[in-house]
């Protein structure tokens, strides 16, 4: 590419001033592709409740590289080679990361496309950037794939302690507000080290570790399981859901060109060609919020509530339990929805349903932290910890919750 490199760096409110580093990832962030992710919400509708979620899918990207640049310094200082092309690669990988996620990030996931990860997602983005570039993110995809030899290559983009996770609850903590899911990414950073071609962190760094296992902790369930977030992109999905239905039905609805496309085509990972990225290229969050303006005007009952709900954040009532919804209960709550809006069962179930959420703060058996003791030896960071439990995070928590509708509109 024979643009000039106009543009140095980025002013960044977590890490101040973020430098380009060459002509490549300049050209990278100058796509449409990348640029895309300006109009991608990192939090979904999160923002319904913390206001200041409003952060991009963009501005994690230029975090998440930064800090891989100052992963990179730092490793070579310690005297573990990165060679200049895989520091490349390294920068293309971390930057291009979550160039697939879709509208409002993982909503998109559960409703338009079926079965197919926002991850293989962005690696046919890359691969087809790669064939833009004249193959200059072979080595990029090798390193986001997990093929490339040295394994810690890997590890830095996607690992319990990778750079995304380092930046994303930096950035979210940040821009919610909630100051417990702060991290300290650059100590973290400086604790790392690499030995047989695994990363690795120093025995000094232990107790950075703990906090950033707590505050992912915390975040999971204050921030990104927090029931109000989760009653709304809940029914995000399900407006999704109901205007598919109603497409496949014939009614027309009005929306963009690359939104009808998904709405009437069902897409799967077998099916997700070039013309398909394409349009999905073409997708990001103006065009769910435009629809969703015009569907609230809809003659169908379901999809009209269900986006005023959205619009005007007058949400479901949602409980989470530690143990299943009582049945009784949940019948009585949907017989007497169904009753009163003379509704069938389908279109009810659209109000009243219920549903699970899981999370494990620290899984142990894939990709598990190791602690380098001062003796040489490597420890799981569980059994290394002696301030904190750190074995109860790596059990996973299951929470069941029911969703019912206030008062009428």
């Amino acid at each position: 590419m024979s643009r000039s490199n106009k543009l140095k760096i980025f002013n960044d409110p977590i890490y101040g001033f973020i430098r380009i580093p060459n002509a490549l990832i300049f050209d990278l962030i100058a796509d449409p592709y990348f640029q895309r992710l300006r109009r991608i919400s990192q939090m979904g509708l999160s923002y319904l409740v913390y206001p200041g979620a409003h952060h991009t899918r963009f501005h994690h990207a230029l975090g998440s590289m930064h800090l891989m640049q100052e992963a990179i310094q730092l490793l070579r200082f310690k005297g573990v080679e990165v060679t200049d092309e895989e520091a490349r690669g390294l920068l293309c990988a971390i930057l291009l990361h979550d160039i697939g996620h879709g509208p409002f990030s993982h909503a998109m996931e559960h409703s338009l496309v079926e079965g197919i990860q926002h991850e293989a997602i962005s690696l046919l983005f890359m691969q087809e950037l790669n064939h833009k570039f004249n193959g200059s993110l072979t080595l990029g995809i090798e390193i986001f794939k997990g093929t490339y030899p040295k394994k810690f290559l890997n590890q830095l983009v996607s690992s319990q302690l990778d750079m995304d996770r380092l930046d994303y609850l930096k950035r979210d903590s940040f821009y919610t507000g909630v100051a417990e899911g702060n991290i300290n990414a650059e100590r973290l950073i400086t604790m790392l080290n690499v030995v047989d071609n695994t990363l690795v962190v120093e025995e000094k760094g232990i107790y950075s570790v703990e906090k950033f296992l707590m505050a992912r902790r915390f975040m999971y369930w204050q921030v990104y399981l927090h029931k109000t977030g989760l009653v709304a992109e809940q029914l995000l999905i399900k407006t999704l859901k109901r205007a598919k239905e109603l497409v496949d039905l014939g009614i027309e609805l009005p929306g963009s060109s690359a939104l009808m496309f998904f709405l009437k085509n069902r897409i799967n990972k077998s099916e997700f060609n070039a013309e398909v990225l394409t349009q999905f290229a073409a997708l990001d969050d103006v065009d769910i919020l435009s629809a969703i303006k015009q569907w609230q005007h809809n003659s169908d009952f379901v999809l009209s509530r269900l986006c005023k709900m959205i619009l005007n954040r007058k949400l479901l009532n949602i409980r989470l339990k530690d143990s299943p919804t009582d049945e009784n209960k949940f019948r009585l709550l949907y017989d007497n929805f169904k009753t009163r809006h003379k509704l069938n069962d389908s279109e009810t179930s659209y109000f009243v349903f219920t549903g699970i959420i899981e999370n494990k703060a620290y899984n142990r058996d894939n990709q598990n932290i190791n602690v380098l003791r001062n003796n040489g030896k490597l420890v799981d960071v569980a059994k290394a910890s002696d301030q904190l439990n750190l074995t109860a995070l790596s059990e996973t928590v299951t929470k069941y919750y029911i969703c019912y509708p206030k008062d009428d509109l």
